[in-house]
C-alpha cells in the first residue's frame, strides 16, 4: 500500500480566495478525495502560494477538474508527486521557443519572406501533437526560409524576441542554487546562444541553419534536434552530473516536448498546448516562469 499522499500547489499573482478553497475541497470530495492544508497561505513577494496534502492520487480528468476551478479565480495548480524531495531538483531543462521566450523564431524569420503563415501554420498544429514527424516538419519549414539574409536572424533577435515573464528571474534563481541549466530547442542556435550568454544557460542545444554568403539555403546541419533528441540531452546531462532524470525540473509548452517533461520530478507546462498541460505536472497560465522555483524550495 502506498500511504504517501500527492501534494497539491495553488500559485497566484493575487491574494488566494477562501470561496476558491471551499470549491477545490468540495470538488476533491466529489472525488472521494480530501485536501488538508500544509502551513496556510504563503507569499514570496511577487506569488501568493498554498499547499495541501491529498489522501489519494487523481487521474487527468480529475485534475483538469481542479485546474477549471483554479482557472476561474486565475490561479495555477500544481501536482507533485509524493515522493518528490525539492531539494533533489539539481537540473533546470527549458524549451525556447514559447516558453522561455514569446515567439517561435522561425515563424518570424518566415515574416521575412512573406511566409509566415504558411511556415506558422505547421508549427502550429506541429505543437498540438497533429504532426508527428518533427524533423520532416522542421526540414518543410526551413526550406520556405531559403534566401533569406542572415541580417533577418539579427533583426527577430532584436526587434521581435523577449524573455517571457519570469524567464530572467527562472535563470537567475536556478543558477544562483547551483542548478544545471539546459536550454533544449528545436529552433535555432543563433538565438540559443544568444539567450546563453544573455541568461547563463550551462549548456544550449538547437539546430544549426546552413547560411552561404549570407544567405539561408533553406537547410539545417547535422542532425536534427526533435522531441526525442531534447529527452537524450537532459538525459545525457543528468548522467554526466551523477543525477537520474527524476532530479530535473522541466518546462515546455508542445507536444514535442513531452518525451523530456515525462519522467522529470517536476514538469511544467508554460502557457502550453491542451496535450502537454494534461499530461504535465504544473500547468502556468496566470503565474510567470519563476514561480517553478517556488516547486523547488
Amino acid at each position: 500500500m502506498n500511504h504517501k499522499h500527492l501534494t497539491i500547489v495553488a500559485l497566484s499573482r493575487e491574494p488566494i480566495a477562501d470561496k476558491f478553497i471551499f470549491e477545490l475541497k468540495d470538488r476533491a470530495l466529489q472525488f472521494g478525495a480530501t485536501l488538508h492544508s500544509l502551513g496556510g497561505q504563503l507569499s514570496n513577494g511577487t506569488y501568493q502560494f498554498e499547499r495541501w496534502s491529498c489522501n489519494q492520487d487523481l487521474d487527468i480528468n480529475q485534475r483538469e477538474s481542479l485546474r477549471s476551478i483554479a482557472n476561474g479565480y486565475r490561479i495555477d495548480l500544481c501536482f507533485l508527486n509524493p515522493d518528490l524531495v525539492p531539494q533533489d531538483i539539481r537540473v533546470l531543462a527549458i524549451d525556447m521557443d514559447s516558453t522561455l521566450i514569446n515567439i517561435e523564431c522561425i515563424d518570424e524569420i518566415a515574416d521575412f519572406t512573406g511566409k509566415k503563415s504558411a511556415v506558422a501554420q505547421i508549427t502550429e498544429a506541429t505543437m498540438r501533437g497533429e504532426i508527428k514527424d518533427f524533423k520532416e516538419s522542421l526540414r518543410k519549414r526551413v526550406a520556405l526560409l531559403e534566401g533569406v539574409h542572415a541580417d533577418a536572424l539579427e533583426a527577430v533577435y532584436r526587434e521581435r524576441l523577449r524573455p517571457n515573464p519570469g524567464a530572467i528571474e527562472l535563470l537567475a534563481g536556478a543558477n544562483d542554487r547551483g542548478l544545471y541549466t539546459l536550454l533544449v530547442s528545436g529552433g535555432f542556435t543563433f538565438f540559443t546562444e544568444k539567450l546563453r550568454e544573455r541568461l547563463g544557460f550551462k549548456q544550449t542545444q538547437a539546430n544549426t541553419l546552413e547560411i552561404i554568403d549570407g544567405k539561408l539555403t533553406g537547410r539545417v546541419l547535422g542532425d536534427i534536434v526533435d522531441g526525442a533528441a531534447k529527452a537524450a540531452h537532459l538525459d545525457e546531462a543528468c548522467r554526466s552530473l551523477g543525477y537520474s532524470k527524476t532530479n530535473s525540473i522541466t518546462v515546455g509548452d508542445g507536444a514535442n516536448d513531452l518525451i523530456m517533461m515525462s519522467g522529470s520530478g517536476i514538469s511544467v507546462a508554460y502557457q502550453a498546448k491542451p496535450v502537454v498541460k494534461e499530461k504535465a505536472d504544473a500547468a502556468f497560465d496566470h503565474v510567470g516562469l519563476d514561480a517553478a522555483l517556488l516547486l523547488i524550495t
